[in-house]
């Protein structure tokens, strides 16, 4: 039987379905401080209200940049981050520019992270960085891996949970293997029972993004 807070203290609970209405968004907040998950990743809208709400809890609050394509101008996703901080969010999940990333322009897609990365450490918060891994080779892995790493990022993420495919056990263990020591893997998109929770975990992630909380801390029992 898995230990309920160690599994709780995996995931980072997904708030970000669209048609989620302020109702919805605050309950989901409140359910996660009481769950004590490591994080609460909202809509970003609602980061001020998420940070109220988890005030005093332990559980950080977070929200998305550039989500779900990675296609906003770099100074948008840089202003974006800013605002989300200012707001209250201690982490952000940005997604890169998928299509600078495909189409090779490697200079750009580097400096976007570096933009965004650079709110994110005046503000002493953490970035993830989300490659949404259905949409690239192996190659292109590897380089983002590599680059993550030299930025100095705290996460890199396979997926948004928004693309035609979520986490892969081989994309874990390809970014674990191309990844610095110092960057934590986090698994995303199509996880949502508590094996996928305990098998991600044992290939390296120490963040698992989920919007089925409840059911997989259920099944942890008492």
């Amino acid at each position: 039987m898995e230990n309920r807070q160690d599994i709780a203290r995996l995931i980072d609970h997904a708030l970000l379905q669209p048609n989620l209405d302020a109702a919805a968004l605050e309950e989901g907040c409140r359910q996660a401080a009481g769950w004590k998950v490591a994080s609460v990743c909202i809509l970003p809208h609602a980061v001020v209200r998420c940070a109220e709400i988890l005030h005093g809890s332990g559980v950080a609050t977070g929200t998305v940049i550039g989500f779900p394509h990675g296609a906003h101008l770099t100074v948008v996703k840089a202003a974006e981050a800013r605002r989300a901080l200012d707001d209250g969010a201690q982490e952000l999940d940005m997604v890169i520019n998928i299509s600078k990333a495909v189409s090779g322009a490697w200079r750009e897609v580097h400096d976007d992270i570096r933009s965004v990365l650079a709110e994110v450490r005046e503000q002493g918060a953490k970035l993830k960085v989300i490659f949404e891994t259905c949409y690239l080779g192996e190659a292109q892995k590897i380089r983002l891996c590599e680059m993550c790493s030299e930025l100095g990022v705290d996460w890199v993420k396979t997926s948004t949970g928004f693309g035609p495919a979520g986490a892969t056990e081989s994309d874990v263990r390809l970014m674990r293997r191309h990844s610095a020591p110092s960057v934590q893997i986090k698994a995303s998109g199509g996880i949502r029972d508590l094996e996928a929770v305990c098998r991600f975990r044992d290939l390296g992630c120490s963040r698992i993004g989920c919007s089925r909380t409840a059911a997989i801390l259920a099944a942890c029992g008492a």
